[in-house]
């Protein structure tokens, strides 16, 4: 148990009628402080109002240990105040280091993708060299970016586009559009943008006669081809949803095939993973029958059309791209730059 130090006994004032007088109060007792008792009548001395003598240690103002009693009251409520400014400046530091953050936030997107691109590039790097790890998250970035560019014509806000090592590229959004044909456009839009980067890249290959850069075109090709596989989440997928949606098994059936091809290749089977959970996903709505998805899938014949000529075209060009860039060989992958 903790000691604890007995206080001053309080001090005994008089009755109200015989020391004070009508409307006036005694102050109280300061914690630890014993206040001086008043002054008592003199024996058979009945108390007046007029006597100076009953009411001495009520003129003027009252003293405690010898200073006027509202000076520790008075020092207490100073002690508040520069507790209640130290308070205030700090608030308004706060206030300041907030809004510095919230000016800064935008930037925040830029590191992001910056981060990881670079992170990206180490890691493809250990197995590729630099300047292909390089050439290849350009491109990855450039696919990533033509969803971008078509999400905003859509109106819709998209993030900044964020790597994932072995994985490719990612961005998010509220919706991919109000329908499967707007949907359809931010889908292909990835693959059409990314084919442009890569037969850039080819074309400075077939000019410069660079092994490097032809075979730099190869994969981001190769890469934009995969994406048009017709199942979700695939930008072929995207694509199906406009054209014909019950495309998604055939997609889902040439995925298995190719996992269980190349069983060592791990990616193939998260795709597959994440494909099943969204075909699930997607067709349990699509068999629900309500209007709003029964609106969503209405797309007129000329727009499915378009949509798959598109798609077929885009493929077929991507196919052709891959042949005449294809220079790797059982020899291994040393390139001329």
């Amino acid at each position: 148990m903790d000691d604890l130090t007995p206080l001053a006994p309080a001090a005994t004032y008089p009755s109200r009628s015989a020391s004070t007088l009508p409307g006036e109060t005694l102050p109280q007792p300061l914690t630890g402080h014993a206040m001086p008792a008043p002054a008592q009548p003199a024996a058979g001395e009945s108390p007046s109002i007029l006597s100076p003598s009953a009411h001495a240690p009520l003129r003027g103002r009252a003293q405690v240990d010898g200073q006027p009693f509202g000076t520790e009251r008075r020092g207490l409520f100073k002690r508040i105040g520069s507790a209640l400014a130290g308070l205030g400046a700090l608030a308004a530091k706060f206030g300041t280091a907030l809004k510095a953050l919230l000016v800064a936030l935008p930037n925040a997107k830029i590191f992001l993708t910056a981060g990881t691109a670079l992170a990206s590039v180490v890691l493809y790097s250990l197995f590729w060299g630099w300047w292909f790890a390089v050439g290849f998250v350009v491109l990855l970035f450039v696919h990533e970016m033509g969803h971008v560019i078509a999400l905003r014509r859509e109106g819709i806000r998209a993030s900044a586009p964020m790597f994932v090592p072995f994985m490719g590229a990612v961005i998010t959004s509220r919706s991919l559009g109000e329908n499967a044909l707007a949907e359809a456009r931010v889908g292909l839009a990835g693959p059409l943008l990314g084919s442009l980067g890569a037969a850039a890249v080819a074309v400075v290959g077939w000019l410069t006669h660079s092994d490097m850069l032809l075979a730099l075109a190869y994969v981001g090709f190769l890469i934009n081809l995969f994406n048009l596989l017709p199942v979700v989440p695939l930008d072929g997928g995207r694509a199906m949803a406009a054209m014909a949606p019950w495309m998604w098994f055939v997609g889902f059936g040439g995925l298995l095939v190719l996992a269980f091809t190349l069983p060592s290749n791990p990616v193939l089977w998260i795709i597959v993973l994440l494909g099943g959970f969204e075909l699930y996903r997607r067709w349990q709505a699509r068999k629900s029958g309500s209007a709003a998805q029964a609106a969503y899938y209405r797309v007129a014949p000329h727009h499915r059309l378009l949509v798959a000529v598109v798609y077929i075209g885009l493929a077929a060009a991507l196919a052709f791209g891959m042949a005449e860039t294809h220079i790797l060989t059982s020899g291994g992958h040393s390139f001329n730059i």
